[in-house]
């Protein structure tokens, strides 16, 4: 039996509720809990996109390691009000770490808002680190998210780091937001904007049962937009698209996403994936047509499409989420670092160096290659691909 029940470690008070956690290690774990799973998100109100059950399941089942599943369960008088999941590897720096790796923009549990600061003490409580190797990694953490209270619970070594910087723009009309940024930039905005308008381009929000045909559209212009340029090597993978897929379709069935479709005298030039949640729209992925690049202002064009979604959905912050590629700048966002936190064992203090030091110096590295040596980043990148 791979599933492990226990009554809260936590002193009991007259008449209080009934707390009880739960340690999964089956690999159908995810797909088991996934409409309480996704209920939950519900009731919490900093669960992102990639806490919905369809990208965790999604991810799990083209990445994860059969037996490596753990997914901690946190439950008061048997309704469910925490929940995460995460992947065990092994080795000198081994333990736990969130589901998603490099492809998510923020990691996180999910906690009830109704019991939220008892159930992160709960969480904390059923963590099965207990060796000096056995450490939770959670990267892209944002500073409100509920894994911060998990985090201030944890009886044992913490720390903290920052992580990749995101950008968040206040959802709001276009002609709002124009006003963030200087008149020139604002005036020669407006004039691509209308250029757009008048181009006769035909924005279409794809229905779920189009879903897998138009990301098809989307990973193929986005390879062609950046075969001179690098693409990100993961994005090239079958396993890749499949996830892409999959996960999207079970977003956009539950109103977490929304895929735009852009054509231009009848053929299909961009397509654009956002992302939704109650307090942000994030803009994930997107792929355009190179020769549209030197008629339209392809920025301002699958911008526009997501800032109208974004306010019409009523949500209020639109997220550049993470990188600072040039067309995030002109719109002046504004700027906030996600955190990595590391949780260890009591007393795990000289491992506790040693894990930060090895995270500085990751950190370090990768500064330095995709600032300094920019080349060697795309020659690597094109040695991977090869």
């Amino acid at each position: 039996m791979s599933t492990e029940t226990r009554a809260a470690g936590l002193p009991a008070q007259s008449a209080a509720p009934v707390w009880t956690t739960e340690l999964h290690r089956e690999d159908d774990a995810l797909d088991t809990v996934a409409e309480e799973w996704d209920d939950l998100a519900a009731r919490c109100r900093t669960a992102t996109f990639f806490q919905a059950a369809a990208w965790q399941r999604s991810w799990w089942r083209h990445y994860g390691r059969p037996g490596a599943l753990l997914v901690v369960l946190v439950r008061r008088d048997g309704r469910l009000v925490g929940a995460g999941a995460f992947t065990r590897r092994g080795g000198p720096f081994g333990g736990l770490t969130g589901l998603g790796a490099g492809l998510v923009d923020y990691g996180d549990v999910l906690l009830d808002d109704d019991c939220a600061d008892r159930a992160a003490a709960e969480f904390a409580a059923a963590l099965p680190l207990t060796r000096p190797w056995h450490w939770l990694e959670l990267r892209e953490v944002h500073p409100e998210a509920a894994v911060q209270r998990v985090y201030e619970h944890w009886r044992g070594t913490r720390r903290s780091h920052q992580d990749s910087l995101c950008q968040y723009l206040p959802a709001v009309p276009m002609e709002r937001l124009l006003k963030r940024v200087p008149g020139k930039t604002a005036q020669r905005s407006r004039v691509k904007l209308r250029k757009i308008a008048e181009a006769g381009v035909q924005v279409r929000s794809t229905p779920v049962e189009e879903v897998p045909a138009a990301l098809e559209g989307l990973l193929r212009l986005h390879f062609l937009q950046w075969q001179q340029r690098g693409v990100t090597a993961e994005h090239r993978t079958e396993r890749f698209a499949r996830h892409l897929t999959e996960s999207t379709t079970g977003l956009v069935a539950t109103g977490r996403a929304a895929v735009h479709q852009f054509h231009l005298d009848g053929e299909l030039v961009a397509v654009n994936l956002l992302l939704l949640c109650p307090s942000f729209g994030g803009l994930y992925m997107y792929g355009a047509h190179p020769a549209l690049r030197e008629r339209l202002d392809i920025a301002g064009l699958l911008f526009s499409a997501a800032l109208d979604e974004t306010v019409g959905a009523g949500i209020p912050v639109l997220g550049l989420l993470r990188g600072q590629e040039p067309y995030k700048q002109r719109w002046r966002p504004d700027r906030m670092p996600n955190r990595r936190l590391l949780l260890g064992p009591a007393g795990a203090a000289p491992a506790a160096v040693a894990r930060s030091a090895a995270v500085l110096a990751r950190q370090a590295a990768a500064h330095q290659l995709r600032t300094r040596f920019p080349r060697l980043k795309e020659a690597l990148l094109a040695r991977r691909r090869a």
